[in-house]
């Protein structure tokens, strides 16, 4: 029984085919947030039991956070870059949390967060985060378990981690964009370092630093990384939309547009669509 079940959408399995490969497609964008971030919101809240938190976010796990605060009854306070976008940022307002910009990126607001003295909620490098996100691949693997191979866009790197955790053994593979892949170059540093943030997904993608922990957790594990280009996710983008009428943001388009890069083996992979919270509107 997943603990989490009471808060958040178990999202549904879409098997299709692209270009003659049968692929599955893993519709987290679907979820109550529009993506994944609130299974590791919820789990680290739960965890904590206090009335207020604060936390940082290029958007969606802001979100998350402010929508496990309203769900257990607590307050949150949510600074965000002043890049976040709008449609974003309306909705963390919208679900009841204090929003202050800060800084133009998200680790100039995370660093301003943490001075707030209060619990802070780690948008990836926590274990009860990626608990949370692990929950993810724990679905698919339940539900369509002859998946071999699964493929994960990556931002700081909780999902991916938690991806590593529950896979029972299959291929994982991390997915960024080309000028924002802070866990490619962790990879291969051999530790977080500083990286360039400039992506049309840099809102949901842009960690400046992987995540000590996720990195630590998917040095253990078999995971390849992949970088696409800005015009890859946005091409994926548009042909969720007119193949598949899928709606996501870019972030949640990267993976697929790995996949149709070629960039994606198995005899059976997932695709993670992991989130849909976009000014773009499909035409």
């Amino acid at each position: 029984m997943n603990p989490l079940s009471q808060y958040v959408r178990r999202t549904p399995t879409m098997h299709v085919t692209v270009d003659g490969r049968p692929l599955v497609l893993k519709l987290e964008h679907l979820q109550l947030t529009g993506s994944f971030k609130i299974r590791g919101a919820v789990n680290k809240l739960l965890s904590l039991d206090v009335s207020e938190v604060v936390t940082a976010s290029g958007g969606n796990h802001g979100i998350a956070v402010a929508q496990a605060a309203q769900l257990l009854g607590a307050h949150a306070t949510v600074l965000v870059p002043v890049t976040a976008p709008e449609t974003k940022t309306r909705r963390i307002e919208a679900l009841g949390a204090k929003l202050i910009r800060h800084g133009n990126t998200y680790a100039e607001a995370a660093l301003a967060a943490r001075e707030l003295g209060l619990p802070y909620v780690e948008a990836y490098n926590d274990p009860k985060v990626i608990e949370g996100q692990s929950t993810v691949t724990r679905e698919i693997v339940e539900d369509v378990p002859e998946v071999d191979t699964i493929a994960i866009a990556v931002g700081g790197g909780g999902l991916i981690a938690g991806a590593a955790l529950a896979s029972e053994g299959r291929h994982i593979i991390a997915v960024e964009p080309e000028h924002c892949c802070a866990l490619h170059n962790a990879l291969q540093a051999g530790s977080p370092v500083d990286s360039e943030v400039n992506s049309v997904a840099a809102d949901a993608l842009g960690a400046t630093r992987a995540g000590d922990l996720p990195l630590e957790i998917l040095q253990q594990h078999h995971v390849s990384s992949v970088l696409v280009s800005d015009e890859d996710i946005l091409a994926a983008r548009d042909r969720l939309w007119a193949d598949f009428r899928l709606a996501v943001e870019p972030a949640g388009a990267a993976a697929f547009a790995a996949f149709v890069r070629g960039d994606v083996p198995g005899e059976l992979p997932c695709v993670v669509l992991c989130g849909a919270n976009s000014e773009w509107q499909p035409r």
